[in-house]
């Protein structure tokens, strides 16, 4: 009886091919003037990721990413900036999943020329600030792994 009981949790040992496109979402809003450069922001794998019909990477498995960079809008019309780098995801068994070039860029826009050119006419136009940079929550965004991974799935 027991060896029936170990044999049902016997993990299968699977690869994820390099290329293989996983599915993220944004779990909470994200704004650049309220990050930190290397701050880590809470990503959500969406859709399992499946290898020879068995689920590699469940739906809801947690990703974190850095900030790289965070840069709040400022006057004379400046945008802000936020980047957040996505370069691996930690699985429960202790594997890594590494991904290649993944970094979600959101920018404000930018109001230079705006605040300037009011500016030379009204004085106080020059404190125009560019808009804010901001990820919402649910935000996706699509990571690609970067090397083959083989790792243990249930």
């Amino acid at each position: 009886m027991g060896l029936l009981a170990v044999a049902g949790y016997a993990q299968k040992q699977v690869t994820i091919k390099a290329g293989t496109v996983v599915h993220l979402q944004a779990v909470n809003q994200v704004k650049a003037a309220d990050v930190v450069e290397g701050q880590t922001v809470d990503f959500r794998v969406v859709q399992d990721v499946t290898v020879d019909g068995v689920c590699a990477v469940p739906l809801g498995t947690l990703v974190k990413g850095v900030v790289s960079e965070a840069r709040k809008s400022s006057l004379a019309g400046t945008k802000g900036r936020l980047t957040i780098t996505i370069d691996r995801m930690n699985l429960d068994g202790g594997e890594s999943v590494f991904f290649s070039n993944t970094a979600v860029r959101v920018t404000g826009k930018n109001r230079t020329p705006l605040a300037v050119v009011a500016g030379i006419f009204v004085w106080p136009c020059i404190f125009i600030p560019g808009t804010k940079a901001v990820m919402p929550a649910g935000y996706e965004v699509q990571a690609m792994v970067a090397s083959n991974a083989t790792i243990a799935a249930k």
